[in-house]
Order: C-alpha cells, then sequence, then structure tokens
C-alpha cells in the first residue's frame, strides 16, 4: 500500500479536524462516503483512520462510527509518542520557526561523555547546541550530539536545517526508535543568556536518544524549554478496547 495515499488522507482529515470542519464529539463520514471522496480501498481509510486514533485525533465508536475527540491546546503542542521534528512541530501548531547554532564542533567520547549519551567510548560524534525560535522567541536550547560515521558530511548550515530531513532525504537513513525522558531542572547560566525564561528559574528538559533500522544509537540530544510555553502530549490506549 502507497505510504503516500493513506498519508494524505491522513493529513487531509486530521487539517479538517484541525479546521473545525469536523468538531469535537462529531461523527466523521462513513468509511463508504470516505472511500468515495477519497477514491481509494476500505483498507487505506482504515489505515488513515488508525494514524488518526493513535494521534487522538479520533476514536472508533464500535457500531457507531468515529468520533473526533480532539480539543485544541493553546500552548505549544509537543509529542511524546512520535518523532517529529522541530520544525513539523511547530508547523504543526501554525508558528514561525527559527534556528541558530552556537557550537559545531568534533568530540570523541570519552568514558563521562559516554555514561550519559550512551554512544561507545572512542567513538566520533559532532557536538552541537543550537537556540530554537519561534515566532522570533528563544524557547529551547538543544544540547546534541550525533553519530559521525552515520553522517560524516554532516556541517553547521545542515544543522540549522532539519538533520532528520538531511538524514532521511539526502542520506537515506531510516530513523525506528527515540527513547525520551522528562526532568524539570534549575536554569544554568546558559539557559538564562539564551531563552526567554521570564521569571523561572527552572526549565524543562526532553532527553532523547535515537536509534536507527539498524539499531544504531545515532543521537543523544538534551533539550531545554522554556515552561510557560510548552506542553507535551501522548495518546495510550487501555488494552484492546478499540
Amino acid at each position: 500500500m502507497p505510504k503516500s495515499k493513506y498519508n494524505d488522507i491522513y493529513i487531509s482529515i486530521k487539517k479538517l479536524i484541525e479546521d473545525n470542519v469536523y468538531k469535537n464529539q462529531d461523527l466523521l463520514p462513513s468509511e463508504n462516503n470516505l472511500i468515495k471522496e477519497y477514491n481509494c480501498s476500505r483498507n487505506t481509510v482504515r489505515r488513515a483512520i488508525s494514524h488518526l486514533t493513535n494521534d487522538g485525533y479520533v476514536q472508533p465508536i464500535k457500531g457507531k462510527g468515529v468520533r473526533v475527540i480532539y480539543s485544541k491546546n493553546n500552548s505549544l503542542s509537543f509529542s511524546l509518542g512520535g518523532i517529529e521534528t522541530f520544525q513539523e512541530s511547530t508547523k504543526r501548531n501554525k508558528r514561525k520557526a527559527r534556528t541558530r547554532v552556537i557550537l559545531f564542533e568534533e568530540q570523541i567520547v570519552n568514558s563521562a561523555l559516554s555514561k550519559i549519551t550512551g554512544f561507545r567510548i572512542s567513538e566520533t560524534v559532532f557536538h552541537i547546541q543550537k537556540v530554537r525560535y519561534i515566532d522570533n522567541i528563544p524557547l529551547i536550547l538543544d544540547n546534541n550530539y550525533f553519530l559521525k560515521s552515520i553522517m560524516p558530511e554532516l556541517t553547521k548550515e545542515k544543522a540549522e536545517n532539519s538533520i532528520y530531513n538531511y538524514l532521511e532525504k539526502d542520506l537515506g537513513v531510516t530513523i525506528v526508535t527515540s527513547k525520551r525522558q522528562i526532568t524539570v531542572g534549575h536554569a544554568t547560566d546558559q539557559d538564562q543568556k539564551y531563552l526567554d525564561l521570564k521569571d523561572y528559574n527552572c526549565v524543562a528538559i526532553v532527553t532523547n536518544q535515537a536509534y536507527n533500522k539498524d539499531g544504531i544509537l545515532f543521537e543523544y540530544t538534551e533539550s531545554k524549554h522554556s515552561p510557560d510555553y510548552f506542553s507535551f502530549h501522548n495518546v495510550a490506549i487501555r488494552g484492546n478496547v478499540l
């Protein structure tokens, strides 16, 4: 089944929900009507609906149809369950994004860094620090480590764009797994220098380890967020109720 077809349907219905064409608690058009509207197979429609369900936009109701359960969050919303880039998140939130690289260097992993990141001792990584701007406000400070052997020609200019886009489209890297942890910590002098923290003396910290299709760790990132602007969401489905 071509990804583009079900993905196009998924994006189309998702936008209609976000634009309030299909409102919270509405039922989507019937499966047969969606098949006619999008000129596709039943399996294609069901796969698109499955993705919307996993993202928390709809919930199938046995014997009734598919009900919209999406409600807009006024904060900037970042997904915990999916693997979404900064550009994808800001575009979904209908905000303007910009990235500024403040450090770009190569580094040999030592014992201390290995314990923090999970990279093996003596591996070479790109160490990158980036300030993320949303609507021209500096709200995220990223501390990245990327495995050089996976992307040997990475540059500062490429890092200011989407590294994931570069990996997937230019290098053909398949990104499979992301392991994340969220904590809250005291804001450091660097956090205060680069982020718009207002009166806060703390930051939300999201650490991420990403693996390719061969199970190789290629990224460790620590992202520090201004707590006034962000919410992190996930969707859980209990058992086999659907």
